[in-house]
């Protein structure tokens, strides 16, 4: 039907794989400005996470230093918020920002936030739709013309963009937990809050370009299974 390897449906997702990349270059750019912005009161990124663990009653867990850059994450199985050297160590407001946004998601943790309930238990599901998912789907696509192996790609391919989907309301939520402590507790001021803002709605970019790709490759995958329908018919 098509020149081995020509896949004309590809054209959907290259807005996304643009925005995504922009997304990636933005959150850098900002974040290294960022980085280089002093806070006020000089607290690292360490102690502002201890600090909001203890105020909110989170006391067991930890709060670890990991290599790497932008690296930074909670792990519920060990309850613990894990930062960067930068952000760890760092007393910048992006290091600040960040490491509220992890114990961010710790709250959520602790409070049961449901989103993060349902992310948690897609995870099993969105690690094989993302490694078996568009494979699969390619190869019934261009070697096979096997329409039944394209529709069972797009079945396992949708729990992770329904992971991606879900992941959204998530770190929102975390970061709106992030700034709302940050100024409550007084870690930075008004104005130093908004650089804060600045470095975590860069990161916020890079999930909304990631859940548009999955979609995207989704649709993407529809179509391949109607084009081989349609040869047949």
């Amino acid at each position: 039907m098509f020149p081995l390897f020509y896949d004309p449906t590809m054209i959907i997702v290259f807005p996304a794989l643009i925005l995504a990349m922009y997304a990636q270059a933005k959150v850098q750019g900002t974040f290294q400005h960022y980085l280089r912005v002093p806070s006020a009161r000089g607290l690292t990124g360490a102690q502002v996470a201890q600090e909001l663990l203890r105020r909110n009653g989170l006391e067991g867990v930890r709060v670890e230093m990991i290599p790497g850059n932008l690296t930074d994450h909670y792990d519920p199985r060990r309850q613990a918020v894990r930062l960067s050297n930068a952000v760890y160590n760092g007393r910048s407001l992006a290091a600040l920002g960040v490491a509220a946004h992890e114990t961010g998601h710790a709250l959520q943790h602790a409070t049961q936030y449901l989103p993060l309930n349902i992310r948690h238990s897609l995870v099993p599901v969105a690690n094989l739709g993302s490694q078996l998912g568009l494979p699969l789907a390619i190869l019934g696509f261009f070697f096979f013309g096997s329409e039944l192996m394209v529709q069972l790609g797009i079945v396992l391919f949708a729990g992770a963009v329904l992971f991606q989907v879900v992941t959204l309301p998530v770190e929102y939520n975390a970061s709106s937990r992030a700034l709302a402590m940050l100024e409550g507790g007084g870690y930075l001021s008004r104005q130093e809050l908004n650089g804060a803002k600045n470095v975590l709605n860069a990161a916020a970019l890079t999930y909304v370009a990631a859940t548009l790709v999955a979609v995207l490759h989704l649709v993407r995958l529809v179509l391949m299974a109607g084009l081989l329908g349609n040869r047949r018919r």
